[in-house]
């Protein structure tokens, strides 16, 4: 399966820096390799200090003016676009990520979504009116509010696990919100917020609104986040590089969404083949490389051996291998070390007293999809997120073991719940300590335009989505006038 790896794919790519309104190139480079067969897919420059201080300088140059239907207008067009081009653009995600082009085509439709609620949000004032006398001591004014883009610069700072839509989350309420935003991929996966950026050019994007940087985080990271035109930092990724990121934004905005420990809470009066179906789609779509992923399973225990057979029968069925081939529902993951980490942390929790029950299986970056029980909270596997297609399997026996499982990591994120039990529900709705709480649904799920986003660990609070993002992305000034 393997080929060397400096061996370039076909469909190789030499990439340039989104820069001060041109495709620049730099002597210095690094490469992007395809998972699955170590190809090499693409190189992309590697910005300076003085690239992402020019880019400041460039953006607050400009001062966006678009009306709210010349954004829409430019968000719709890309949306359309995206949708024309579903097969080039998913082949890209594939190539420098592994993941299955079922995947991929999945997350081109979750781009275009993304850009379609924005077109839609554009249009949507949300400005408010208060009248003044409604004391005694009133007076006969009105009070107005409206949204106002940031006086400065976005930067967004994206990870890999969804090469695009994480780029498009933080791109398109910017422009929905008039905003000038500097965008840095993760260095894993960079080519398809390069392919966005040019589909929003050719949409008729300013190109000072939008540019993309790519570069070695150690160099350049400190300047994008503590840059004094840097009005607000939005990042996805791991919990110690965004507290790092916090730490160093000083008095700026960020919003945090970082990594997830995500429970599927299974009761006992649950549908047992309803629930495993979730699991397995919970645990291994997208490679299990989502924050939301199923990264726990908690069963009741009189039902856990029941659900467990259903669990690994699905498991045993979910088909993985080349990424291109259309059959396969999983790809790899995002490269050999991840794989390497996923076999070592089912390794010691067998060691541990865990039960392999199906997969642990690893070539290179293809990493199968895999079962355990008798799995203790205690473990790494499940105390640490483990980003992967790893299925653990916790008994417990009361719904407060459930709660007090769930709520006994570092994360707060999001969670799904098997159960027909309305106070069931009710007690997981007010006591579990996430984000999202999913009722017979996997914890991933949401739409596009909806609020996301965790607490604890897992961020601060504040909510992504289309429509949360665009307040975030925005100053409220309030006004009065006399009101007779």
């Amino acid at each position: 399966m393997m080929v060397h790896p400096r061996q370039d794919h076909p469909a190789f790519r030499a990439e340039a820096l989104r820069w001060c309104g041109t495709r620049a190139t730099r002597e210095r480079t690094f490469d992007i390799d395809d998972p699955y067969t170590g190809a090499r897919v693409g190189i992309a420059p590697l910005a300076s200090i003085d690239d992402v201080r020019a880019a400041f300088d460039y953006a607050m140059a400009y001062r966006p003016k678009l009306t709210r239907y010349e954004r829409s207008q430019i968000l719709e067009r890309a949306a359309a676009l995206l949708r024309e081009r579903t097969e080039d653009a998913s082949d890209l995600i594939t190539l420098e990520s592994g993941l299955s082009k079922q995947d991929s085509r999945y997350e081109i439709g979750r781009v275009a979504d993304v850009l379609k609620f924005a077109s839609v949000e554009a249009l949507r004032d949300d400005a408010q009116s208060f009248s003044c006398d409604l004391t005694p001591h009133g007076k006969a004014r009105r009070v107005f509010s409206q949204r106002q883009p940031l006086d400065g610069v976005i930067v967004a700072i994206t990870p890999f696990n969804h090469p695009m839509n994480q780029v498009a989350h933080k791109i398109a309420p910017a422009i929905a919100t008039n905003n000038r935003v500097i965008v840095k991929p993760s260095e894993k996966v960079p080519l398809s917020a390069f392919y966005l950026a040019d589909l929003l050019y050719e949409a008729g994007l300013p190109e000072p609104m939008l540019q993309v940087l790519t570069g070695d985080p150690c160099e350049i990271a400190d300047e994008l986040v503590m840059h004094p035109h840097a009005s607000l930092i939005t990042f996805t990724g791991g919990v110690s590089i965004g507290k790092a990121i916090a730490a160093r934004a000083g008095y700026r905005r960020i919003v945090l969404e970082l990594g997830g420990n995500d429970p599927l809470i299974v009761l006992d009066d649950a549908d047992l083949e309803r629930a495993a179906s979730l699991a397995v789609l919970g645990s291994y779509r997208n490679s299990g490389q989502r924050c939301t992923a199923v990264k726990r399973i908690l069963v009741q225990r009189s039902i856990a051996p029941a659900f467990t057979e259903l669990l690994v029968e699905k498991t045993r069925a979910w088909s993985y291998g080349d990424p291109f081939d259309p059959a396969n529902e999983m790809g790899t993951v995002i490269d050999d070390a991840a794989a390497r980490l996923f076999e070592a942390r089912v390794g010691e929790a067998l060691a541990q007293g865990a039960r392999l029950l199906t997969g642990n299986v690893r070539r290179g970056a293809l990493y199968s999809p895999t079962v355990l029980d008798n799995v203790d909270p205690s473990m790494t596997i499940v105390r640490e997120e483990t980003f992967g297609p790893v299925s653990p399997v916790i008994a417990f026996d009361t719904i407060d073991d459930a709660i007090r499982i769930s709520n006994g990591t570092a994360f707060g994120l999001s969670s799904g719940v098997c159960t027909d039990s309305t106070a069931a529900v009710v007690r997981f709705v007010n006591e579990l300590n996430v984000g999202t709480v999913n009722v017979w649904e996997v914890p991933g799920y949401r739409i596009e335009l909806s609020p996301f986003g965790g607490v604890k660990d897992s961020g601060l609070g504040y909510k992504e989505g289309v429509q949360e993002a665009m307040k975030s992305f925005t100053n409220l000034k309030t006004f009065s006038l006399p009101w007779e």
